[in-house]
């Protein structure tokens, strides 16, 4: 695996976390385009917010090693940057629209 698919990887797991929690919690969903945005960028936001803690796709393959501890927690932050997306998106909503 190389970085830039680990990247891909990660967004795309965004855009799914994002779309299912859209799904489930209706209060929370943009529609699929929407909530697909908010995932790519919500995903994108935290993983490079909190990369440099060690989970970011370079350290993951790190010298040609592949470290599975690492790709698992950069996954779970990407699916929780998508969901925090979502629900930030729906509060600047909600404060927009009073």
């Amino acid at each position: 695996m190389t970085g830039t698919l680990i990247s891909l990887i990660s967004i795309f797991i965004g855009i799914i976390a994002a779309n299912l929690f859209g799904l489930f919690k209706n209060k929370y969903s943009f529609g699929f385009i929407g909530n697909t945005l908010i995932g790519v960028f919500g995903s994108i936001l935290l993983i490079k917010s909190f990369g440099r803690l060690g989970f970011n796709p370079w350290s993951i393959m790190n010298n040609g090693d592949f470290n599975s501890l690492l790709l698992t927690i950069n996954l779970i932050v990407s699916a929780l940057g998508g969901v925090l997306g979502l629900v930030f998106t729906r509060f600047i909503y909600n404060k927009m629209n009073k």
